[in-house]
């Protein structure tokens, strides 16, 4: 009788405490704060799902990368940090970096290496902050719908300021980013000198002349969705944005666009830590999000360029319509001979400053 009692009373207690783990995992989350649209969904699809689907971590996405940066320094500082990883551009984890407001990263310790064995740090694209882990690489570009002209299409930067051919207004992006690296190209500076150029007073002068040709004609845009409407409503003829929003527009949604890839502004994307959420949780995540396979996977989705050199013989079609990407990545050999490397160190450096700027000229 004892036994029996014994029995009925342990069985059940230890069944809920062997349930524990399970449940635990099952109830395991990781915040990431990413950028929306088109390239969230390549995430979700390419590592979010499959490392719910392998751990039962739920990933809880957050669309407010454009204010990662604020959100990330008000959190550390208020001691009430509830984001896990947040996605954003180079110059903005520098700042974020240097103020000791994200964790620094040993990427070979953190991360997988490739295939071939060679460690992640030598794997991923060069000359990144020591807290920044990147995902891909985008191009900001120049895109028209083709049935704005029966004639010779636009193929070039100066085209895009070529108002007497090319009638019809340009929608470009509210910030001095781009569209001074623009300016000067379109007046004539050769693209290695371009940064050159903007590291002097007459350099910026000269670019903010030019891109003054383009003020009466343009329509400014903060939201990414923003351009694509623009040129399928026909509302400009040029259109400024991200390459992988004009391939969703072109190749799912059958928009009548082309890109322009003449003077494209490449950078790559990627995550930072804020300060203390370096957890093993947060860990695991990185080195599942971010192998060789996961990033190819990613291409799958959206056509930017994976951020490790392993990853790119392994991009395929595209999982929707079956498009061959290759041709469409930002990276794609014929895409990068006019290529504009955005100098990160530069618009760390002087972004600020430029964008006082660029808001008194818009201004006046």
């Amino acid at each position: 009788m004892r036994s029996d009692i014994i029995k009925r009373t342990v069985a059940p207690v230890m069944a809920c405490l062997l349930a524990v783990p399970a449940a635990a995992s099952a109830q395991s989350s990781l915040t990431v704060v990413s950028w929306g649209g088109s390239y969230e969904v390549s995430q979700t699809k390419a590592y979010h799902e499959p490392y719910t689907d392998m751990t039962g971590t739920k990933i809880i996405r957050v669309s407010k990368s454009s204010n990662g940066p604020a959100g990330i320094r008000a959190q550390v500082e208020s001691g009430d940090v509830t984001w896990d990883l947040v996605d954003v551009i180079p110059g903005a984890a520098m700042r974020l970096c240097d103020l000791g407001l994200v964790a620094r990263i040993d990427y070979d310790k953190v991360l997988k290496p490739a295939p071939n064995g060679d460690p992640a740090s030598e794997d991923f694209i060069p000359d990144l902050p020591g807290c920044f882990v990147p995902e891909v690489v985008f191009g900001t570009v120049w895109a028209y719908n083709r049935e704005a002209w029966r004639g010779e299409q636009p193929d070039s930067i100066a085209d895009v300021w070529d108002t007497s051919q090319y009638p019809g207004k340009r929608a470009l992006q509210k910030i001095p980013g781009g569209n001074l690296e623009w300016a000067l190209m379109a007046d004539g500076v050769e693209i290695d000198r371009i940064y050159e150029a903007l590291r002097t007073e007459e350099g910026v002068d000269r670019a903010f002349a030019k891109l003054g040709e383009l003020k009466p004609y343009a329509v400014w845009w903060q939201e990414a969705a923003q351009p694509p409407q623009l040129l399928a409503d026909k509302e400009v003829a040029f259109a400024s944005s991200y390459n992988g929003r004009f391939f969703n527009a072109q190749v799912v949604e059958n928009q009548p666009f082309e890109i322009i890839w003449d003077g494209q502004v490449i950078e790559p994307t990627g995550w930072v830590i804020p300060k203390g959420q370096l957890t093993e949780k947060v860990r695991n995540y990185l080195r599942f999000a971010t192998d060789t396979q996961r990033l190819a996977d990613q291409a799958r989705y959206i056509s930017y360029g994976p951020a490790r050199r392993s990853s790119a013989s392994l991009v395929g079609d595209h999982a929707q319509t079956g498009v061959d990407m290759k041709p469409h990545m930002p990276t794609n050999p014929e895409h990068m001979e006019s290529a504009i490397r955005k100098d990160i160190e530069f618009w760390a450096t002087h972004g600020d400053t430029l964008a006082e700027r660029f808001n008194a000229w818009l201004a006046l």
